[in-house]
């Protein structure tokens, strides 16, 4: 079973006004849910906890 958003998206606050980002919410398992702002119908990524975990330490 993939996990479900569990909270809002949620859009940078260094986004620009041209709308090219991403928004990121949080889901039910503890990863993130990633989706692109333009087109908010089109199926997101999904990361389970530890990659999502990984992926912010390498930033």
């Amino acid at each position: 079973m993939t996990p479900e958003a569990a909270g809002p998206y949620r859009k940078s606050s260094y986004s620009g006004q041209n709308n090219n980002c991403v928004e990121v919410a949080p889901t039910s398992d503890g990863g993130r849910s990633v989706r692109d702002s333009k087109d908010t119908n089109r199926p997101s990524l999904r990361f389970a906890p530890a990659p999502w975990r990984a992926f912010l330490r390498s930033c």
